[in-house]
C-alpha cells in the first residue's frame, strides 16, 4: 500500500508553506532544515551534504548524510527517497529562486517523480508548478495570475486547453518552443489535458503594474 504525500523543503529561495497535512512526511534538504525551523515545521528526515547549512541539527531526527561530491543534488536524493518508499504525491517547497542550475534540476526532478508514478508539484508563495501525464487537470480561476504550459518531457501530443483565453485542441508542444506562455482564464475553470509526454503547468502571480512616474 502506497504512503501519503512527501513534502521536500529544499534550499532555494525561502517561501511560506501552506496546506500541510498531519500525515505529510517532511524531508529537509540541507538549508531546508533552517527553513523548517523558520516555518515551525519539524522534519521527519534530514538529507544533506551540509554545504549550505552547517548549524546544529536535532539529534532525534533521522539524518542521511552524504558527501558533497556526488551525482545527485540533495533535493534529487529526497525525490529518490519518495519514489523508493512508495509515496503517492511529491511537493517541493523553497525550491525556486537561488541558483539557476539548481532550479532547472528541481524542475527535472519533478519529471523524474512523475515518470515513477507520483503526482508531483512545486509551490511557493507566487508560483505553483504541476506535472501532467496522460491526465486532466482542473484549475479554478485565479484573477491576477497567469497560466502557462510547457513540454518538459516531450514532444507533448494531444494537448488540450479549455476555459482559457487562448484555447488549444489536439496541439503538439515541443521543449524547444514556448508556445503556451502567459494564458489567462476565460471561465471559472480551465481544463488542461495531454495524451503523450509530460506537461509542466505553471501558475504565476502577476506583479501589480508599476506607476509610470515611479
Amino acid at each position: 500500500m502506497k504512503q501519503n504525500r512527501c513534502v521536500v523543503v529544499s534550499g532555494g529561495e525561502f517561501s511560506p508553506v501552506s496546506g500541510l497535512k498531519p500525515d505529510d512526511f517532511v524531508i529537509a534538504c540541507d538549508r531546508g532544515y533552517a527553513y523548517c525551523e523558520r516555518l515551525g515545521i519539524r522534519p521527519d528526515l534530514i538529507i544533506s551534504d551540509f554545504d549550505s547549512y552547517r548549524g546544529p541539527v536535532d539529534a532525534e531526527i533521522p539524518l542521511n548524510r552524504y558527501a558533497s561530491e556526488k551525482d545527485d543534488t540533495d533535493t534529487m536524493l529526497a525525490v529518490r527517497y519518495a519514489v523508493e518508499h512508495g509515496f503517492r504525491e511529491l511537493l517541493l517547497c523553497c525550491a525556486l529562486g537561488g541558483r539557476l542550475d539548481h532550479l532547472i534540476a528541481n524542475l527535472q526532478s519533478l519529471v523524474f517523480a512523475r515518470k515513477h508514478g507520483l503526482r508531483a508539484a512545486l509551490c511557493s508563495e507566487d508560483t505553483e508548478v504541476y506535472t501532467l501525464q496522460g491526465d486532466l487537470l482542473r484549475i479554478p480561476r485565479r484573477d491576477g495570475w497567469s497560466l502557462s504550459v510547457f513540454a518538459l518531457d516531450g514532444p507533448c501530443r494531444g494537448v488540450r486547453i479549455s476555459g482559457a483565453k487562448y484555447p488549444l485542441e489536439h496541439a503538439e508542444l515541443l521543449p524547444s518552443f514556448p508556445l503556451g506562455v502567459s494564458n489567462t482564464w476565460a471561465e471559472e475553470e480551465a481544463l488542461v489535458s495531454v495524451e503523450e509526454g509530460i506537461l509542466l503547468i505553471v501558475l504565476s502571480r502577476i506583479p501589480p503594474e508599476t506607476p509610470e512616474n515611479s
